[in-house]
């Protein structure tokens, strides 16, 4: 497989990579006994879903049309699968499209709990007399831990609308009470290790520790970088048994997203023109604030290699940036867009930049495509593979693509 094979801008799922990654989930799965399911919200290559569902429980879902992928692309309740859904809040239009396709429905309210507990009832008799899994209910709680930084991306800071406090939870407790909950459900993380996940589970139980013997399961959410090189699967797998052991009844829920496509894949792009403005701007076919807005969200700056031609044997020349300001050929990379901050980061180089070089932004098969955008009507990149060595290209976007969003 070459790289210049690729067209670009392309985003390429490594499928060896991809299985590595579910090969640690399934193993923490045996291990623990805990259900894993694949969180839509951050990774949602469903192309790849034949090959994930062998190996997870299901998928874990924000919103309807996650939900909907879920059922058509995974599968549902008819094959053994969960499909469970949360949502700040749900409108009837909705929960009427959810019955018939989630398995688990996770409120984060009290008061939508019983705005829609009679439907769901009506819908569970239906599904029992089909001899068919009921839909089980769960509410979203707020442990007020987390270990989550920067803010925007912490679910416990104060004046969080994620998850009912405890305060709360014990109103409507004493008002409504747990007659008809399955579950509680806690999300708190966001790339981090085992040790934070027994650190919160200390507050957790602090605060809701009266109920979990009352529940059929316990989502422990996602944000488990669980494939991650550094992760200690192993104190994973401890916390989960220990959980189990103290809980013997209860079902345990993970919901990774991101550990399930990292570092499984990579977006390539090609430099368009070079142009000099006190530094060296090469200018990409590919937009951090279209094709990579996490990059400027989150941010951070993703790893890089450069792919050129040798002049001489025609083979491709592969060398990884060298760091900012290491290098003796440094360049800031910029995107086609007419935002001023459409900038990547900064990156260097042993040997020049020339036009018509290939960019590969590694790690780009998580949240990346989940929330890119056709800004200034840039096209999106395509989307492909590599299987068994080679590539094989899954779709092109064309300009009806970019009019149908609208």
């Amino acid at each position: 497989m070459k790289y210049f094979d690729i067209p670009s801008p392309c985003y390429v799922l490594e499928e060896d990579k991809f299985k590595h990654n579910l090969d640690i989930l399934n193993l923490v799965r045996s291990a623990s006994k805990a259900k894993i399911l694949l969180a839509l919200k951050g990774y949602a290559f469903w192309r790849s879903f034949d090959i994930a569902r062998d190996y997870l429980d299901g998928c874990c879902a924000s919103g309807i049309y996650e939900a909907l992928l879920a059922f058509e692309e995974f599968g549902g309740r008819e094959v053994q699968k969960d499909i469970c859904v949360f949502s700040p809040a749900y409108k009837d239009c909705e929960i009427d499209l959810l019955l018939p396709i989630a398995t688990h429905i996770i409120f984060n309210s009290f008061a939508q709990w019983q705005k829609f507990k009679d439907k769901i009832k009506i819908k569970n008799k239906q599904l029992d007399s089909l001899g068919l899994c009921k839909i089980e209910v769960g509410l979203r709680v707020n442990p007020l831990y987390s270990e989550v930084e920067p803010p925007i991306y912490n679910p416990c800071i104060p004046g969080s609308r994620l998850g009912i406090v405890p305060s709360e939870f014990q109103r409507g407790l004493e008002e409504f009470g747990l007659e008809g909950i399955d579950g509680l459900h806690f999300h708190t993380h966001c790339e981090q290790n085992s040790d934070a996940l027994k650190r919160t589970l200390e507050h957790f139980k602090k605060h809701f520790g009266d109920y979990i013997s009352k529940m059929k399961w316990i989502n422990f959410g996602g944000g488990h970088h669980i494939t991650r090189i550094d992760y200690d699967v192993d104190k994973l797998i401890c916390i989960l048994k220990d959980f189990k052991n103290s809980y013997s009844d209860v079902d345990i829920f993970l919901e990774p997203g991101e550990a399930v496509g990292w570092q499984s894949g990579f977006l390539i792009g090609e430099v368009v023109d070079i142009i000099y403005n006190e530094m060296n701007v090469a200018i990409l076919d590919v937009s951090a604030a279209a094709h990579m807005p996490d990059c400027l969200e989150m941010p951070y700056r993703p790893n890089v290699k450069k792919i050129s031609i040798n002049d001489i044997n025609g083979d491709e020349l592969i060398e990884e940036d060298k760091g900012i300001g290491v290098g003796k050929y440094i360049y800031r990379f910029g995107g086609p867009t007419c935002l001023a901050g459409d900038v990547i980061g900064e990156y260097s180089f042993d040997t020049p930049l020339n036009i018509g070089d290939r960019i590969l932004f590694e790690d780009m098969m998580h949240y990346t495509i989940v929330k890119n955008n056709t800004f200034n009507g840039v096209p999106l990149p395509s989307l492909g593979t590599i299987r068994d060595e080679k590539f094989v290209l899954l779709k092109s976007f064309e300009y009806m693509d970019y009019k149908n969003r609208n």
